[in-house]
C-alpha cells in the first residue's frame, strides 16, 4: 500500500446525511450519451455504475428533467415510467454491490437544439441570446440557436418538471438527487449576468437572478428530504458561454441562501469545468466552502496527490473525480494500491455501446 493510502482519510468512511459512505471519493457525472429510444437508460448502464460502486458516491449522469431539457443526442430522462424503470435496474445494480448513487437533475436551457426539443421548438432560456458553439445532435453538430426568452407563465411549470423528476428519481431507487446549477445550464444561466438581461423579478439584482434557483430548490426539498438533497455550482467557469460581472458576491450570497434548505452536500468545479484551476479575475472557492454549512465536494482536476492534500488541508469533506472513472472502474482500489491509473479510448466517450464503456477492466489486485 502507498503512504497515501495508509494515512489519508480519502479511504475511510464518511457521513452524507443519513447515508455512511464507504470513503471519501466520489464519482463526478458523466455524460457518455448512450441512453436508448424514449431517453431511456443505456442496457449497459446498470453494469457500467456496478462496476464502479466502489466509489463513496456515484453522481450519475446529468439526466434531463424533460424533453424540454435536452440537450445533446442519446442523453436519459427522468420524467416518465419508462426511464424511472431503466434507472431502477441501474440502481439496484449499484445496492447490490455496497455503493451508493444519487441522479443529477439537468436541464440544459439553451444549450440545444430545436432538432433536438419537442415539435422542434427553440430551446428556452431566461433571455433570448444565442450561445457561442454547437450542439450535439443526432445528425452532427449543429450551430446553436437564439432560445426562446421564458416568459413569467411559463416558470411554475419548469420548477413543477424540477419536482416532479426528483420524485421519479427517488422512486426509481435513487439515494438522493443533486441539482445541476452548474456548467451554463438552466440553472446558471439565469444566475449570470451575460445570460439573464431579464427586466422582471427574475432577473437585474442578485437576489433576482438567484431567485428561480431558490424557488427549484424549494420545490425539490418539498418531496426529497433535503438530507438526501445535493447541488452543483461553477462559480468560474466559462463552460458554455457563461460568466458574470461579480461571481464573488453572486456566489457568496446564493451560497448563504441554500444554507436555509439545509441540503446534504455543495459539489463545485473548482475553476473551468475540465479546465484550468486558475481563472482569471477569480476569487478563493474556499469561501464558499466556509459559508456553506453542509459536506463540500471539491471538484476539477484532482488527482490522488491533490485529493490527499485537501484532506491534510481540510479544503473539501469528499473529492469528486470525473474522467479517471471511465479507464478505471477500480478508481479506488488503484489509489489505494498506488497502482497506475488506465487511460480511456477518447473516441468511445459518447454513443456506442458496451465498447468503450464497460469493456475497461479491474486489476488484478490480490
Amino acid at each position: 500500500m502507498t503512504l497515501a493510502s495508509q494515512t489519508s482519510d480519502l479511504f475511510k468512511p464518511v457521513q452524507l446525511g443519513p447515508i455512511q459512505l464507504q470513503n471519501r471519493i466520489a464519482m463526478a457525472p458523466l455524460t457518455r450519451s448512450r441512453a436508448q429510444a424514449g431517453d431511456v437508460p443505456s442496457e449497459f448502464a446498470a453494469d457500467y455504475y456496478a462496476q464502479r460502486a466502489g466509489a463513496g458516491l456515484i453522481i450519475a449522469e446529468a439526466t434531463q428533467i424533460s424533453q424540454q431539457g435536452k440537450g445533446y443526442a442519446w442523453t436519459p430522462g427522468i420524467y416518465d415510467q419508462a426511464q424511472v424503470a431503466g434507472w431502477k435496474k441501474v440502481t439496484d445494480a449499484v445496492h447490490a454491490k455496497g455503493g451508493h448513487i444519487f441522479l443529477q437533475l439537468w436541464h440544459v436551457g439553451r444549450i440545444s437544439h430545436p432538432d433536438l426539443q419537442p415539435g422542434n421548438a427553440l430551446p428556452v432560456a431566461p433571455s433570448a441570446i444565442a450561445p457561442e458553439g454547437n450542439a450535439f445532435t443526432e445528425t452532427g453538430f449543429k450551430p446553436f440557436v437564439a432560445p426562446h426568452a421564458l416568459e413569467l407563465a411559463e416558470l411554475p411549470g419548469l420548477i413543477e418538471q424540477y419536482k416532479t423528476a426528483a420524485q421519479l428519481a427517488i422512486q426509481a431507487g435513487f439515494d438522493g438527487v443533486e441539482i445541476h446549477a452548474a456548467n451554463g445550464y438552466l440553472l446558471d444561466q439565469f444566475l449570470r449576468d451575460k445570460t439573464n438581461r431579464r427586466t422582471d423579478a427574475y432577473g437585474g439584482s442578485i437576489e433576482n437572478r438567484a431567485r428561480l434557483l431558490l424557488e427549484v430548490v424549494e420545490a425539490v426539498t418539498s418531496v426529497v428530504p433535503s438530507e438526501r438533497v445535493g447541488i452543483r455550482l461553477s462559480p468560474l467557469s466559462p463552460f458554455n458561454d457563461i460568466a458574470d460581472s461579480d461571481p464573488k458576491a453572486l456566489f457568496s450570497y446564493v451560497v448563504e441562501q441554500l444554507n436555509k434548505y439545509k441540503l446534504v452536500y455543495l459539489h463545485v468545479v473548482e475553476g473551468a469545468t475540465g479546465g484550468s484551476r486558475d481563472v482569471e479575475n477569480g476569487f478563493d472557492l474556499q469561501l464558499l466552502r466556509g459559508l456553506f454549512k453542509g459536506v463540500y465536494i471539491a471538484n476539477n482536476g484532482y488527482d490522488l496527490a491533490m485529493a490527499t492534500k485537501a484532506r491534510e488541508g481540510n479544503l473539501a469533506d469528499i473529492v469528486a473525480f470525473g474522467r479517471p472513472w471511465i479507464g478505471n472502474p477500480d478508481l479506488v482500489e488503484r489509489f489505494k494500491h498506488g497502482a497506475e491509473l488506465a487511460s480511456f479510448n477518447p473516441d468511445t466517450l459518447y454513443g456506442g455501446g458496451a465498447a468503450g464503456y464497460t469493456d475497461y477492466p479491474a486489476l488484478n489486485l490480490a
